[in-house]
């Protein structure tokens, strides 16, 4: 190449199909959908009009030269780029191509690559670039591509802060009027976080037409009240939607009550922001072709009972015409906001105005939830119903609740998940700030259907769906019930500081209950200390009982029982009270219902108190008293839940970000190549042998016991003196075989050459041609029995389980899962989480085993994990727990042709 032709002489100012390609499409900066895909050689024509385009001070910049002969080599070199070692992307809005990305490997060093990049001058500034990059980038990694090169003139100000503003690390050389840029392309958390915050800009700019449109047409709203359009348009109309409001019906004549009609959405005088689609199924692709043609921004489709095609073609038209989607077969939208004031919902009651954020996929669900959320009087800022959700998603209205100035409470009822990942980071950054509660449902592909080992088997999708709630910090609740309570809690009272809990009640029988109540939720009730029980008896009755629970007998007056929650709520013993009180006749006699004095006596209580009144005939109210609301529930379980859902809630927002450790000792590049020599010797994948499973874990740095590979009872004489002699384990193997112990294919406790020799030879006889050698290994000391693994979840990603091992580890089912990559936090709560965890810090033989080792077996199995999206499952059981070391004793690992996914490369769904 000449030096103008070279492609790492790169010089955008300022950018930061039909050709059956693969495709993605992705949102600029403003929120304009742009669609990202490889160049062929039809593009030509097009790109060279990019190039012609351009100002002479442009091209100057991109090609270090005005002359346009740059330019037509540049046109001719992208349009005919191919093959792993060279790729062009384009970025095109509409059919116009908007900008171009290319990579060149180097042939003096395959790792790198030297890139071009160029923008149309009417698209600067928009985010073209930088997404560019960002989707180059990702098609690099994927060839073994480690960095990039581009050279820019000095004066190109805009080109290197494009660069810079990447978030990958990089490197400068100046050269004269030259600057010489090497970008490692390695992913770390500042690249992701960069990618978050310019996802989230871009998310929230597409947002804005559906959630704050300045205008509405609802296209099939007819005339008859029972019609869905017309209810819909009724309550538009109703709610006083402060924007302009049009109907688009061929047969409603000239106006849909008060609201002006028009035959189709072409002839609506002013193009809307959104339309609202009640039409049939079969006509749904074609309206929304037209009002993309139209130029609408946003589409809320009610239309239910859409078939593969008509998905398909619906879709199709959203990303051709850059239209965000709510939909299809969903119940409507909502914005309360005063300058909104939007309900484009067919809810028999529109939502009161507030600040809670709620998100359904489930319309029925939509509706039950905010007529809950209406009797306790918590206000409503938006509410989506996704429906099929097509298009927007949970993630986009968390977004949208982040920077809307508005919501500090997010409810979330979420049957699937599109990019778990994305939505995990999204979710763990907003609940930061504020809580997000949702209903555990919805199901995960039965992928796993075919599995056999232990990992794969405990595995669950309800598992695997926790082990992304707890990580992201959103409270997962069984049921609306329980959302709802938990929802009324941390809207009135503050968060918990732990889980100390006192009990106070007017009936011993009552503080029972309570008491065990908070102990099956997971809450402590203490002993309170003597100073403050001689406290408590002070303000109490004469009778009463204060070690906790607090039995105040029924004659406590409104004045006493505020007084003893004052005192308890203001000590530092508890971290929260709960009120358990039943009608009584002193009470109806002196007319001090001990219940008015559940507020707080002076100021506002700076810990959490809940009630449980046994007679209310609500499962869960707010109550107003002194000032401040209490949550009060018709069953001390409901509150006990609600108080350790904030407890968890609590805890997890006060512990510090975990990070992922560096680890020394891996060797990935050899355990790709050992993984792919697999494949290639079997293309459909199955079961590794045992010397293939040992040379992944020698690859990550994972130690394993003294073993060797066996084929015959002399060779297995040879080894058991190689490895010392002393008490011998011989495990027969063939393909397939999967649990040893089932099939009687162990045997232990071999000392000698005799009894070595006998057992070789009595498995070969028994199961003949079928076993193709053993594993000899010395039997291990004295330990606690772990699993740890791994499945590559279709959904979710890796996922990492660790639990009480050996043979019962399936009956006992004592385990607990989290998605890699593991952080130091993860590790910390895999290894105290299951019931056996006290064992590994020494009960009863007041001897810790190996933690640190612990800690790194499963970083280890985590960042492999994250390394081979090859690695189907994998399977240690047992893994022997000791306090000088962990081993894993027996090994399964089950590979399948797979290539890696991207969970964070910036890009709108595809159906």
């Amino acid at each position: 190449m000449t030096s103008t032709e070279r492609p790492g002489r790169t010089g955008s100012t300022g950018s930061t199909g039909s050709t059956g390609r693969s495709s993605a499409h992705a949102l600029l900066s403003d929120g304009t959908t742009v669609c990202i895909r490889p160049a062929g050689p039809e593009d030509r024509d097009r790109v060279y009009r990019l190039f012609a385009g351009m100002s002479p001070q442009n091209l100057r910049l991109r090609f270090f030269t005005v002359g346009t002969r740059s330019a037509e080599v540049a046109a001719d070199r992208i349009s005919s780029a191919a093959g792993p070692g060279d790729q062009a992307l384009l970025a095109l809005v509409g059919d116009e191509v908007t900008g171009t990305a290319e990579f060149h490997r180097s042939s003096r060093d395959p790792a790198r690559a030297e890139i071009g990049l160029a923008v149309a001058d009417a698209w600067h500034s928009h985010g073209i670039g930088t997404l560019l990059l960002e989707h180059l980038a990702h098609a690099a990694r994927a060839t073994g591509i480690g960095s990039f090169t581009a050279d820019a003139l000095t004066e190109n100000r805009p080109m290197l802060k494009v660069i810079s503003d990447l978030g990958l690390r990089t490197a400068r050389r100046f050269d004269g009027p030259e600057v010489h840029c090497t970008i490692e392309l390695a992913e770390d958390e500042r690249y992701l976080s960069a990618v978050d915050a310019r996802g989230r800009t871009a998310d929230v700019a597409s947002l804005q037409p559906l959630l704050r449109p300045a205008s509405i047409a609802v296209v099939g709203a007819g005339r008859s009240p029972s019609s869905v359009g017309h209810a819909l348009l009724t309550n538009i109309r109703a709610y006083g939607f402060t924007g302009g409001l049009t109907a688009v019906n061929p047969h409603a004549g000239d106006t849909v009550g008060t609201v002006p009609s028009y035959p189709s959405i072409e002839q609506v005088p002013v193009v809307p922001d959104l339309a609202v689609l009640a039409v049939p199924a079969p006509a749904v692709p074609d309206v929304a072709e037209q009002c993309g043609k139209r130029g609408v921004k946003a589409l809320l489709v009610l239309s239910s009972g859409l078939d593969g095609g008509q998905a398909a073609g619906l879709l199709a038209a959203c990303r051709a015409h850059g239209m965000r989607l709510v939909g299809p077969n969903c119940l409507g939208l909502a914005n309360t906001e005063q300058a909104v004031r939007l309900d484009a919902t067919f809810a028999a009651a529109p939502p009161a105005a507030g600040t809670a954020g709620i998100a359904v996929q489930s319309g029925g669900v939509g509706i039950a939830l905010l007529s809950a959320l209406a009797r306790l009087g918590i206000g409503v800022s938006s509410f989506v119903s996704l429906g099929d959700k097509y298009d927007v998603s949970g993630n986009d209205l968390l977004q949208w609740w982040e920077s809307d100035g508005v919501t500090d409470l997010a409810l979330l009822h979420l049957e699937s998940f599109g990019n778990p990942r994305a939505f995990s980071r999204t979710a763990r950054r907003v609940a930061r700030t504020m809580p997000v509660l949702t209903v555990d449902a919805g199901r995960s592909p039965a992928g796993r259907r075919a599995a056999a080992s232990h990992s794969a088997a405990v595995a669950t999708p309800t598992m695997t769906r926790r082990a992304l709630f707890t990580q992201a910090g959103i409270i997962a609740t069984d049921s609306i019930g329980d959302l709802v309570a938990t929802a009324a809690l941390l809207r009135s009272q503050p968060l918990p500081a732990g889980p100390r809990t006192a009990v106070v009640s007017n009936a011993g029988g009552a503080a029972v209950l309570a008491a065990d109540a908070c102990a099956e939720a997971g809450l402590g009730v203490p002993e309170l200390p003597a100073p403050l029980v001689r406290e408590l008896l002070d303000v109490l009755p004469a009778g009463a009982r204060a070690v906790n629970p607090v039995d105040t007998t029924a004659a406590v007056s409104g004045t006493r029982l505020a007084a003893c929650l004052d005192l308890l709520t203001r000590h530092g013993a508890v971290d929260a009270v709960l009120v358990v009180l039943v009608p009584t006749a002193l009470s109806a006699a002196t007319g001090d219902d001990p219940a008015r004095a559940l507020g707080p006596s002076a100021g506002v209580r700076s810990r959490p108190v809940a009630a449980a009144l046994l007679d209310q005939d609500v499962p869960v109210r707010l109550l107003q008293q002194g000032g401040t609301a209490v949550p009060a529930y018709a069953e001390p379980s409901d509150a006990a839940r609600a108080l350790a859902h904030a407890v968890s809630y609590a805890h997890w927002r006060a512990e510090p970000l975990g990070t992922v450790p560096v680890l020394d000792g891996v060797d990935t590049a050899t355990a790709e190549a050992l993984v792919a020599g697999f494949l290639a010797r079997r293309p459909d994948g199955g079961w590794a042998g045992p010397r293939l499973c040992g040379a992944l874990l020698d690859a990550y740095g994972i130690r394993q016991p003294p073993w060797e590979w066996v084929t015959d009872a002399d060779a297995a004489v040879a080894a058991a003196e190689r490895l010392g002699g002393g008490r011998m384990a011989l495990k027969a193997y063939w393909p397939g075989l999967l649990h040893k112990t089932d099939v009687g294919a162990l045997r232990l406790d071999l000392e000698g050459a005799g009894p070595v020799r006998a057992a070789y030879t009595e498995l070969a006889g028994r199961f003949g041609e079928v076993m193709t050698g053993a594993v000899l290994q010395p039997m291990a000391g004295r330990g606690v029995e772990l699993v740890a693994g791994l499945v590559q979840d279709q959904v979710f990603g890796p996922l990492v389980l660790f639990g009480l091992g050996g043979t019962a580890t399936e009956v006992l089912a004592d385990h607990c899962a989290r998605l890699a990559p593991l952080t130091d936090r993860d590790v910390h709560a895999l290894i105290t989480a299951p019931r056996c965890a006290p064992l590994l810090f020494g009960h009863r033989t007041g001897r810790p085993v190996a933690l640190d080792g612990l800690e790194q077996l499963l970083l280890r199995l985590s960042r492999m994990a994250c390394d081979l999206p090859q690695l189907a499952e994998a399977d240690l059981n047992p893994v022997l727990a000791r306090p000088d070391a962990v081993l894993p004793l027996d090994v399964r690992v089950r590979l399948l042709p797979h290539t890696a996914h991207d969970p964070y490369l910036r890009r709108l769904r595809a159906r």
